[in-house]
């Protein structure tokens, strides 16, 4: 799998972002501790951009910015024989060439780079809000390699939207059905923050959702 697959099973902004909603909510739930989280998302990033954000803790990370120009995604494998490390700190060839001048200024985001000013990508999406369908650039991969762009792994969850493939990721039994109503964006309760984690209350919460930006009983579900 590369980016290029990706693209084409990605589902549309909007679905997208109620994704990317529902993960970073289902992974406070279950790690309290912000170190030991995967997904989150700020729904107030910069001039009304939200941003999703995925850190494994052993350097691959992802980021979706979404604007009112579409969404942009960055995605980084340290260990991909297409990191800018090994590219004399330069992307790989075709990675961001093609990207708009929509989207130029994550391009540049600082906070999408290293402490060496580099910019960390390995793979890299766009859809503009009136496309019918996600844009990524030419590239010539590297030959032989299973997961060339980091792809494979950096956007699973993305790709496999069910609730059975969050469960299979947090590598514990959790209730699936949980699981399945924070997919669907319904209101949280603490009887209902319970199935998934009888530690942490809903009062424990409250600035976790509001930064994610979750629909609460008085929010429309987006």
């Amino acid at each position: 799998m590369t980016v290029y697959d990706v693209a084409r099973q990605l589902p549309d902004i909007a679905d997208l972002r109620a994704l990317c909603r529902s993960l970073a909510t289902l992974d406070a739930i279950l790690s309290p501790d912000w170190e030991g989280r995967y997904y989150s998302m700020n729904a107030n990033w910069s001039g009304g951009e939200e941003v999703a954000s995925m850190r494994n803790g052993s350097g691959d990370e992802y980021s979706i910015v979404f604007s009112t120009a579409g969404a942009y995604i960055r995605g980084f494998d340290h260990e991909s024989p297409m990191s800018p490390h090994g590219n004399d700190g330069e992307p790989w060839p075709g990675v961001i060439d093609e990207v708009p001048e929509l989207f130029k200024p994550f391009v540049e985001e600082a906070a999408f780079t290293d402490e060496d000013g580099v910019r960390v990508v390995t793979a890299c999406m766009w859809r503009a809000a009136t496309d019918d369908r996600w844009h990524h650039g030419t590239i010539d991969f590297p030959d032989r390699t299973v997961d060339p762009d980091g792809a494979m792994g950096l956007f699973e969850l993305l790709v496999d939207r069910s609730p059975e493939a969050f469960q299979r990721f947090a590598e514990d039994y959790i209730d699936l059905e949980a699981v399945s109503q924070v997919y669907a964006l319904w209101a949280l309760s603490q009887e209902f923050v319970s199935l998934l984690n009888p530690e942490i209350s809903l009062t424990d919460l409250a600035q976790d959702i509001s930064q994610v930006g979750y629909p609460q009983p008085d929010q429309e579900s987006t």
